[in-house]
C-alpha cells in the first residue's frame, strides 16, 4: 500500500535532498574559495561539479539507509534529526576514511565540517517543506485517491485514524460501508456511512472509489472473500489490514503500512514509478503537441467556423478513472442538435453492446466526415491529456449512460485513466461487437507497460494519415 501510494512523495523527498546537498557543497565551495573554487576541486583531482554529484548521491545512499524515506507512524522533529545526524555522522566517518585511504590531504578539513552541520539543517528544512507541500496539494484535492473502509468495528476505525494520519500519501477516506453495529456503537463514529454492505455493489457503481479497505472482524471473516472478489471485478484495489489469521486469497501480496501488514489485491498496473512516469510523458506530449499543432488547431477551428458556423469545439460529459466525471474536448463535428437526435438513430447502431456507432451519422457535418476520417476531431483532447483527466494511451472515456448499462466485467475498463487512443482503436476499430472493445482494453490494462503505450502510439499515427 505505501509502495504505491509513497513513491510520489519518496520521489520528490530523494530530490530534495539530493538538490539540497549538491547546492549546499557548492555554495560553501564558493564562500569558502572564492571566485576559483572550480579550480581548487581540480587541483585535488576532479571537477568540482563530480564532487558535489558524488556527495549528494552518498546522502540521500545514507539517508536511504537509515529508513528516513519510509512514512512512519510515529513521526517527530526530534526523532528524524536524530536520525539525519546518524546518518550525517556516517557519511562523515565515510569519507574522512576515503581521504585517508586516497591521501588526498588538499581537502579542508573545517569545510567538511561546516558542510556536515550545515547539510543537516538544510535537510530538516528540505524535508519539513516536503511534507507540508504534499500535505496542502492533497487537502486541496489534487491527485487525491479515495478509500471506501468497509466494516463497523475497532479494525476499521483503527484503520481509518492510520489512513488519516499519512495525508501526504493522497488517501480520503470517502466513507464507510456497515455490517450490524456493535452495541454502543455510535453510527457518528464513522463519519460518513454510505450504507451496509449490501448496498456496496450499488456503491460502488455511483461514488468516484479508488481502493476498498476491508477492515471486518474475526467473525466476519467469511465475508472478506466475496467482497473482495466483487471490488476486483469492479476494477477497485483492495486493502485487508492483517490484524489476525491471513485470508486464503490468491494473487495479492503483503505491503507493510504504519507498523501492520496490509494484504493488497492490485488487477491491472501497479508499478507507481513507472504510472509516474507515464504521468510525465503524458505531460510532455500533450505541451509538446499542443504547441506544434498550434498551427493546425488555428486552420480547422477557421474551416470550421466558415464552412459549419460555430460553435468550433464540442464539450460533453465523459466518464474517467473510476467514474470522475470530465468535460472531454473534441473539434465539432456534428450538427449543434446532434443529442436531440439520437434517440432517432439509436435502432440504427452498428454495434452489437453498450456504446453507439453509425458509420454514415446523418448529424455529421461536411467538415466532420473528414475530421472523422483522419481522427483530427480528438486532438482537443491534448488539453484533457495536460490537465490530468486522460492520458495519451488507455481506454476511451465512456458516457455516464453507457456506464450504467455496463455489466460488471465492462466495468474494469475504467480502473485507469481514459486514454486519446487505445490498443482496440488501431487492433480492432472496425469491430462491431463492444465486448470485443471492452477486452482489448482489459487486455491493455492487464498487461501495461510503457513500451506498450508507446507502440500503440507508433500504430497510431500511420492508422491517422491513411484515415484508418
Amino acid at each position: 500500500m505505501i509502495r504505491r501510494h509513497a513513491t510520489a512523495f519518496r520521489l520528490v523527498l530523494m530530490a530534495g535532498d539530493a538538490l539540497g546537498a549538491f547546492v549546499l557543497f557548492a555554495l560553501i565551495s564558493m564562500v569558502r574559495f572564492g571566485a576559483d573554487w572550480r579550480v581548487r576541486w581540480e587541483t585535488i583531482g576532479a571537477d568540482a561539479w563530480l564532487f558535489a554529484a558524488s556527495f549528494a548521491a552518498l546522502w540521500v545512499t545514507a539517508l536511504w539507509l537509515s529508513n528516513l524515506y519510509r512514512p512512519r507512524a510515529r513521526l517527530s522533529v526530534r526523532s528524524e534529526t536524530f536520525d539525519i545526524l546518524r546518518a550525517s555522522m556516517g557519511v562523515a566517518f565515510l569519507v574522512f576514511c576515503l581521504l585517508f585511504a586516497f591521501k588526498l590531504p588538499g581537502v579542508s578539513r573545517l569545510f567538511l565540517v561546516q558542510l556536515f552541520v550545515l547539510n543537516v539543517a538544510a535537510a530538516l528544512l528540505i524535508r519539513t517543506a516536503v511534507r507540508v507541500g504534499f500535505r496542502v496539494i492533497r487537502r486541496n484535492g489534487w491527485s487525491a485517491r479515495f478509500m471506501l473502509i468497509v466494516g463497523d468495528g475497532r479494525e476499521a476505525r483503527e484503520f481509518a485514524t492510520r489512513i488519516r494520519a499519512h495525508r501526504e500519501l493522497g488517501l480520503r477516506i470517502a466513507g464507510f460501508v456497515t455490517t450490524d453495529l456493535e452495541p454502543g456503537t455510535p453510527v457518528e463514529a464513522f463519519g460518513d456511512r454510505l450504507g451496509r454492505i449490501d448496498d456496496l455493489e450499488t456503491i460502488l457503481h455511483g461514488q468516484v472509489i479508488d481502493e476498498v479497505a476491508i477492515c471486518l472482524g474475526p467473525g466476519q471473516a467469511a465475508l472478506v472473500e466475496p467482497i473482495a472478489r466483487l471490488c476486483e471485478d469492479e476494477g477497485r484495489i483492495v486493502r485487508i489490514p492483517l490484524t489476525g489469521a491471513a485470508p486464503t486469497l490468491t494473487g495479492g501480496r503483503t505491503e507493510e503500512f504504519d507498523t501492520i501488514q496490509v494484504l493488497s489485491l492490485v488487477r491491472g498496473p501497479d508499478h507507481a514509478a513507472a504510472l509516474i512516469l507515464k504521468r510525465l510523458l503524458d505531460i510532455a506530449g500533450a505541451a509538446i503537441g499542443l504547441l506544434v499543432l498550434s498551427p493546425v488547431f488555428v486552420a480547422i477551428a477557421i474551416w470550421i467556423r466558415v464552412v459549419d458556423g460555430g460553435p468550433v469545439l464540442f464539450r460533453q460529459e465523459r466518464l474517467g478513472l473510476n467514474l470522475r466525471p470530465f468535460p472531454v474536448v473534441k473539434f465539432r463535428t456534428m450538427a449543434v442538435d446532434a443529442e436531440d437526435r439520437l434517440p432517432d438513430l439509436l435502432a440504427q447502431n452498428e454495434l452489437v453492446g453498450h456504446a453507439f456507432k453509425l458509420e454514415e451519422d446523418p448529424r455529421l457535418t461536411k467538415t466532420g466526415r473528414i475530421l472523422r476520417r483522419t481522427s483530427l476531431d480528438e486532438l482537443p483532447q491534448l488539453w484533457n491529456v495536460l490537465v490530468g483527466q486522460m492520458s495519451l494511451v488507455g481506454p476511451r472515456p465512456p458516457l455516464p449512460r453507457e456506464v450504467a448499462e455496463y455489466d460488471i466485467w465492462h466495468r474494469r475498463r475504467l480502473s485507469m485513466k481514459p486514454g486519446i487512443t487505445g490498443l482496440w482503436q488501431v487492433e480492432a476499430r472496425r469491430d462491431p461487437e463492444f465486448d470485443r472493445w471492452v477486452a482489448l482494453d482489459l487486455r491493455y490494462i492487464d498487461g501495461w507497460s510503457l513500451w506498450l503505450d508507446m507502440k500503440i502510439i507508433f500504430r497510431t499515427v500511420p492508422a491517422m494519415l491513411v484515415g484508418r
